[in-house]
């Protein structure tokens, strides 16, 4: 009789032994996959990159002007041009300055900076218009990438007073929201609770 009692501990002893080593090797491994889950998931993230939420045109015309003078300042040579700027701007947030982390026992994305809305790409397209040159004072090929430059920066210097940097921010929930439902798609919750962005109104309480 004992030797079957004893047979029976060992087995049961065995049984329990090995669901606790399979039990501990499922948990193992589910943890695993949790953390490799909510990297893969922050990677998604910011491999979204660049978000355009609002786009503006602009329509500016720009004088250049150019003097040189020659002969011991005797001589003034001018040249100068009329430029009409047609210009396309998209404004939005580089979701890379994103700064976020997970919690992967709460299934959890923690977002507690949001980057402030910037300009991410400007298209000029420049016409000459009413163009002199001077007798000494030319322009030359090289003056057309400075002149594509210089219609480059007068159209960044409007954009701060024509309302785009300020409608991207009003914007910037509905982000928030692109963001949480990437999260909500694989189960996951998003929390921004602690997000700081200028305008504190433009997040609702949940």
């Amino acid at each position: 009789m004992s030797d079957i009692v004893q047979i029976l501990l060992g087995l049961l002893l065995g049984i329990l032994g090995s669901y606790w080593l399979f039990t501990a090797f499922r948990k193992k491994k589910s943890s695993e996959s949790v953390e490799k889950q909510s990297v893969i998931l922050l990677e998604k993230i910011r491999n979204v990159y660049k978000l355009i939420t609002v786009e503006g045109e602009f329509a500016e015309i720009y004088q250049y002007e150019n003097v040189r003078e020659h002969f011991l300042k005797l001589i003034s040579s001018k040249k100068k041009a009329l430029l009409v700027i047609n210009a396309k701007v998209n404004v939005g947030f580089d979701l890379k300055k994103i700064e976020m982390k997970a919690d992967p026992k709460a299934k959890k994305i923690i977002l507690t900076n949001f980057p402030l809305p910037e300009v991410l790409s400007i298209e000029p397209d420049v016409k000459y218009y009413d163009i002199k040159e001077g007798l000494f004072n030319r322009f030359k090929t090289k003056d057309l990438s400075t002149l594509n430059q210089e219609a480059k920066e007068h159209i960044l210097a409007k954009i701060p007073d024509s309302g785009l940097l300020d409608t991207a921010r009003k914007e910037a929930l509905d982000a928030v929201h692109m963001i949480e439902s990437m999260v909500q798609a694989i189960g996951w919750k998003l929390d921004y609770k602690a997000l700081e962005i200028q305008h504190k109104d433009l997040l609702d309480e949940k």
